[in-house]
């Protein structure tokens, strides 16, 4: 299987890369713009394994999502880049925005022209999971926990 990981040279992100590639076997295509939260130390793990490769971009530039995707076609896409450190979105409310929302939206779109491209099983099998915190989606339910009906607006 082929995937692309964003956001992953951060903690939780390069945990998720070593366990697809070392334990899974799966080729991995790291996104990473090695802000404040990335880095490549956390990778050097799978640094010269070919089933891994990284590409040191922002998920917020289309060009570079879009040629991402025409050139590693992946099977999945694991969206784990964001801006989630509450501080930080206190001093830097832009970056917030520009990333968790703008970013987003540029990945889904490079995700969505690689998925029309894709025929068959392949179209049907593809899957794009985007994992964040509660800066991204807002905070759970009074019991919480994530639901299928969780409203994201509270």
């Amino acid at each position: 299987m082929r995937v692309i990981v964003t956001g992953g040279a951060g903690f939780i992100g390069s945990a998720l890369v070593r366990h697809l590639v070392l334990e899974r076997g799966h080729t991995v295509l790291t996104i990473d713009a090695l802000t404040y939260a990335g880095n490549r130390a956390s990778l050097r793990d799978v640094e010269g394994d070919a089933r891994h490769s990284f590409l040191h971009a922002d998920i917020r530039d289309a060009a570079a999502m879009r040629a991402a995707f025409e050139s590693f076609r992946p099977d999945r896409v694991m969206h784990l880049a964001a801006e989630s450190h509450v501080d930080r979105s206190i001093t830097s409310a832009g970056d917030f925005i520009t990333t968790n929302v703008v970013g987003t939206f540029t990945l889904l779109e490079a995700a969505r022209a690689h998925w029309a491209a894709l025929e068959g099983d392949a179209r049907a099998a593809f899957r794009f999971l985007h994992v964040s915190t509660d800066e991204v989606y807002g905070s759970l339910g009074d019991e919480g926990l994530f639901r299928e009906d969780t409203p994201y607006d509270q």
